[in-house]
C-alpha cells in the first residue's frame, strides 16, 4: 500500500470517533494517528496514547523546528497539531493513517496530502438531531450545547464542497456499513 492517509472530520455529535473506532478495529492496515496538543491531559489521558502533550513554549519550539505537517492554534496558546515523525512511523510500517480531526485540521490535511489523502466528513441528518444527540448525553450545559450547535452550523457550510465525501450518520448502522465502503474502495 503506497502512503495513503484516511481524514475523518465532524462537527461535534456527528458520531465521528464512534465511526473511527469501528473502522480502526475491522482493519489491520490502519493505524490512527496521535496528535499533538499544548492542553493539559484530561482525565485519564496520557501521553503518547490519547494525545502527545506539549507545553504553549515547546509547541512553538517545535513550530519553529517545523516538525509539524499541520497545526493551528485553536484558541491563543492552545496548540493542535500533527507531527510529522508519526506520519513517518506508520508509514514506516506499510499501515495507512486515520486521522480525526476538526474540520479545518480536516481540510488542511486534505490540501497537504491530496491525492493521498480522503477525506470524510460526518454529519448528522440535522442541526436538531445533533441538538438532541448532545442534550442526550447529558454531558455539557444548555449554554455550552448551543456553542457546539452554532459552531456546528458554521463547520458544515464552511465543509460545503471541501470533502472528498459526505457521510450522513442518520442511523448508525448504515453510516457504518457506508464508512467501510468507502475506506476499502479508498485503500484498493
Amino acid at each position: 500500500m503506497s502512503n495513503k492517509v484516511i481524514i475523518f472530520s465532524a462537527p461535534s455529535g456527528a458520531g465521528k470517533s464512534t465511526i473511527v473506532n469501528h473502522i480502526l478495529g475491522l482493519r489491520n492496515d490502519l493505524e490512527f494517528s496521535i496528535s499533538a496538543t499544548s492542553r493539559a491531559p484530561r482525565g485519564q489521558e496520557q501521553h503518547g496514547v490519547e494525545y502527545y502533550f506539549f507545553s504553549a513554549e515547546e509547541f512553538r519550539q517545535m513550530i519553529a523546528e517545523d516538525k509539524f505537517v499541520e497545526h493551528e492554534e485553536v484558541y491563543p496558546g492552545s496548540f493542535y497539531g500533527t507531527l510529522r515523525s508519526e506520519v513517518e512511523r506508520i508509514w514506516a510500517k506499510g499501515n495507512a493513517i486515520v486521522f480525526d480531526i476538526d474540520v479545518q485540521g480536516g481540510v488542511n490535511l486534505k490540501r497537504i496530502f491530496g491525492e493521498q489523502a480522503l477525506s470524510v466528513f460526518i454529519q448528522a441528518p440535522s442541526v436538531e438531531i445533533l441538538r438532541e444527540r448532545l442534550i442526550g448525553r447529558g454531558t455539557d450545559t444548555m449554554e455550552a450545547i448551543e456553542r457546539r450547535v452554532a459552531k456546528a452550523k458554521s463547520e458544515m457550510e464552511f465543509a460545503a464542497g471541501k470533502f472528498d465525501y459526505v457521510l450522513v450518520n442518520d442511523d448508525l448502522q448504515t453510516a457504518l456499513a457506508e464508512a467501510e465502503d468507502i475506506v476499502a474502495d479508498f485503500l484498493k
